[in-house]
């Protein structure tokens, strides 16, 4: 898919997402605003801002969450990363990225935003310090699933829900519960059609 179809998915994505108010509502204003005014927003060559893409690893039973600790910042993240020329969707660049960081074999990705963040990357270019506009996505590991350390991570852990790691960002605590209530309410709606 060009580059120009991956720009009109991640928009028509943005624009159909309803955020909670607040923050989030903000941000996806935001990032709308962006992609409007910028042909190649979604690119490493927009620069100082730039739209990525990331998903929080879930396990079936949702009380652990799959994290990364990030060669470059040191610290524990879920996963994500630059869109490709080879994603088709925003949705397939938060799974690519999920799969290639995490080395599981298969990810079950709910296509729909969960969250939303804003945050400056200081390694990211040589021209400066960057702006990720990260759309991020959760998904459910296989049961049993193995993973493992990409180059990008020192670790790859599975970590309980209620003892994640002590220097974990306070949005990164809101990204898990935001993901695991997104999966509960799924689970508890197919409970109750059966």
């Amino acid at each position: 898919m060009s580059g120009e179809a991956l720009h009109a998915d991640a928009w028509a994505r943005l624009v159909e997402w309803q955020p909670t108010a607040g923050r989030q509502a903000r941000l996806r204003d935001r990032f709308v605003a962006h992609l409007a005014s910028q042909p190649e927003g979604m690119t490493r060559a927009c620069f100082p801002d730039h739209v990525t893409a990331g998903v929080v690893v879930l396990s079936a039973d949702l009380d652990h969450v799959l994290l990364n600790l990030h060669r470059k910042a040191q610290r524990w993240f879920a996963f994500g990363g630059h869109c490709e020329p080879g994603d088709a969707t925003l949705a397939d660049a938060a799974l690519r990225e999920g799969l290639e960081e995490s080395g599981l074999e298969s990810l079950r990705l709910d296509p729909v935003p969960v969250h939303l963040d804003e945050h400056e990357v200081g390694f990211c270019d040589p021209r400066g310090p960057v702006r990720h506009l990260d759309v991020r996505f959760t998904a459910l590991a296989p049961e049993g699933a193995s993973h493992r350390v990409s180059e990008e991570s020192l670790d790859v852990r599975w970590w309980p829900i209620h003892a994640l790691p002590d220097d974990l960002e306070d949005e990164m605590h809101e990204l898990i519960a935001t993901a695991r209530a997104r999966w509960a309410s799924r689970v508890g709606a197919a409970a109750g059609e059966a």
